[in-house]
């Protein structure tokens, strides 16, 4: 069973005692149980945590060295059976010099030590007191215990599990240096970095350790995972608090409790897949390598057997274009002004005297009078300049109408109305069609009709048609070609339907209440172009979502699929999980369908779509963001 990218990493911060090898290499093994136990793939231990990171100058003895060599052992053999890696700290003894490494074991071998790099010498910490830094290293491979075998040792070494999981390691203070080991391992290929860390909790520390591995993980397009000495550690003067975090490509995915006194395992569930796609084509990887001039890695090969992952402890949002969280307001506000900006540039360059804008009382062109509402102040005009039409035609409903005549009128802009009945019928007697059909012939005259109409009120008044379509319908082909599709200026381009929604409820937020009332009600009418006539009781009767399927799931196949290039069988196993509970697998399979089946057959209305301005990672716009042949064959993908 494909595991689809996913694979489960830990850190761990056991108990331990100082000193006390025995006892901190029997928590050590039943916390590689309990993390194996919990689906892990890859485990990581504190720094030094065999002997514990506070010896000090018990370091400099025999026989804690070698009951650390013996430990080591006894941890391999004894998590021989369990389907992991796992990253432990201790001290080496090579060349009459004391390294302090993390071991990697898997499969009960020894495939690896990782020496540090950077070896602190400070107030707090005396470091270079007892451990050389790996830079003084002479040597590429090292026997244990008299062992004829050898094992890999040095900074070069890039660990492959399989499967698209590969690692490096740095520990502790390494990854604060002017040009950490992690940059390094990153540009040759180790998707996760792991860094077994012990450090004292100071006032502070642990928000800029938290950002610390959060910005690592941004720079590197890698998870980041950190595992921290915890209170078991001498307190003789200070306390290691035992802080652990997992991010995840600039996110933080998890962090621990701190100042724990049990056993303490994070865990996150991280997509190989989707680091390797944000490497191909959303970073500057390739430019890096080739500029760098350092020499090769070494690649350790060390495989962990692939295993489904359920995906709870993914960050997996079912609307990933919404943002949510404290910052929402702000992320709302940031859009609007994105599109306001675009737009107030737009009307300067091109002297428009008006924006002409067809409002249908729906979510797409609510938004867009909200946006040149915007405009306008940022150009400090009357909102008179917008001329704001209801076009009402077969399918229009009472409700849509009000609300769109209420908004016009609430938000000061010049209001216009044109009844287009009466010109599709004559347009239908011109091509002789009986308008007792309803065909795409019935709904496309009535759409073409409206933008004729704007486009030519644009002329007679030296504005310009502010469109409304959106990036979900963009992606799907739902408009007509040359109606609805065609402006001279789209400010939706790259806003899904998911978050249009969300931007017009922040809008609600600041207006007055008679119109947050509509903008709200506009919120809750079904999605529709209202093009065929509606139900007997006078509401509407054709809705988009019971014909596409839920906006929610195109938008959520589009984001993995446009920025990760997750395959069809990917995007089915994510949006089960996603929308657990919302949508049965019934309606996820036939979306996906129709998802797939649009998204490859409409990019000739992608191809010349209007400019508009990018908010997001995420636009179609064929001049900088999705270059697709129109006549590209999408059976791959539909099959």
């Amino acid at each position: 069973m494909s595991t689809y990218g996913y694979y489960r990493l830990a850190a761990a911060t056991p108990r331990v005692r100082v000193a006390d090898v025995d006892f901190n290499t029997n928590e050590l093994v039943a916390a590689a149980r309990t993390a194996a136990a919990g689906g892990a793939a890859v485990v990581v231990f504190p720094e030094l945590c065999i002997t514990s990171a506070s010896c000090a100058d018990l370091f400099y003895q025999p026989r804690l060295l070698k009951a650390a060599e013996a430990a080591l052992l006894r941890f391999a053999e004894e998590t021989r059976e369990l389907p992991l890696v796992s990253v432990v700290g201790l001290p080496l003894l090579l060349d009459d010099k004391l390294y302090n490494v993390a071991a990697v074991v898997q499969g009960g071998v020894l495939r690896g030590f990782v020496p540090k790099s950077i070896i602190p010498d400070k107030r707090e910490c005396y470091e270079r007191r007892q451990f050389s830094p790996a830079a003084m290293l002479s040597r590429t491979e090292v026997g244990m215990m008299g062992d004829f075998f050898c094992i890999p040792i040095g900074t070069d070494l890039v660990f492959d599990a399989g499967e698209g999981l590969s690692f490096g390691v740095e520990i502790g203070a390494d990854a604060a240096a002017l040009l950490p080991p992690s940059t390094r391992l990153a540009m040759q290929g180790a998707r996760v970095i792991l860094n077994p860390a012990a450090e004292l909790a100071l006032a502070g520390r642990a928000e800029y350790t938290r950002n610390l591995v959060q910005a690592r993980s941004g720079s590197c397009v890698a998870a980041y995972v950190r595992a921290g000495a915890g209170v078991g550690e001498s307190t003789q003067d200070g306390v290691c608090g035992g802080a652990s975090y997992i991010a995840v490509n600039g996110r933080m995915a998890v962090q621990n409790t701190p100042f724990d006194r049990e056993l303490s395992i994070i865990y996150a569930d991280v997509d190989m897949q989707r680091l390797a796609a944000a490497r191909l084509s959303e970073s500057s990887f390739c430019e890096n390598l080739l500029q760098a001039e350092w020499p090769a890695m070494r690649l350790v090969p060390c495989r962990v057997e692939p295993k489904p992952c359920d995906l709870a402890y993914a960050y997996l949002p079912a609307r990933p274009f919404v943002p949510c969280g404290p910052d929402a307001p702000a992320r709302c506000e940031e859009i609007l002004n994105i599109q306001a900006a675009a737009l107030a540039k737009r009307i300067e360059c091109a002297y428009a005297r008006t924006l002409v804008i067809g409002v249908s009382g729906g979510l797409d062109s609510t938004l867009a009078l909200l946006v040149c509402d915007r405009a306008c102040k940022l150009l400090g005009r009357s909102n008179d300049c917008v001329l704001a039409l209801t076009m009402p035609g077969f399918g229009t409903t009472g409700r849509t109408y009000n609300n769109a005549v209420k908004m016009i009128q609430l938000l000061g802009c010049t209001f216009k109305e044109v009844n287009i009945k009466e010109a599709c019928l004559l347009h239908f007697k011109d091509l002789d069609f009986d308008p007792a059909l309803r065909t795409n012939t019935y709904e496309n005259v009535q759409a073409r009709e409206r933008t004729k109409l704007l486009m030519n009120l644009a002329n007679k008044t030296g504005g310009m048609v502010v469109g409304t379509g959106d990036l979900s319908e963009i992606a799907l082909g739902w408009a007509t070609y040359n109606g609805d599709h065609m402006s001279m200026y789209g400010v939706n381009c790259s806003i899904p339907k998911s978050l249009i929604r969300c931007l017009i409820e922040y809008a609600a937020t600041q207006s007055e209440p008679e119109l947050a009332e509509v903008l709200r009600d506009v919120n809750a009418t079904p999605v529709s172009p209202e093009l065929l006539p509606p139900a007997d009781d006078g509401r509407i009767d054709q809705k988009t979502e019971e014909i596409l399927g839920p906006y929610d799931l195109h938008d959520f196949f589009l984001y993995h699929f446009i920025k990760y290039g997750a395959e069809p069988e990917k995007l089915r196993h994510l949006a089960l999980h996603a929308f657990a509970g919302e949508y049965d697998e019934a309606l996820v399979e036939s979306t996906l369908r129709t998802f797939l089946r649009r998204f490859f057959s409409q990019q000739f209305k992608r191809t010349c779509v209007p400019d508009g301005p990018k908010v997001g990672t995420i636009a179609l716009s064929p001049r900088g963001d999705w270059r697709m042949p129109t006549d590209v064959c999408g059976k791959l993908w539909n099959s």
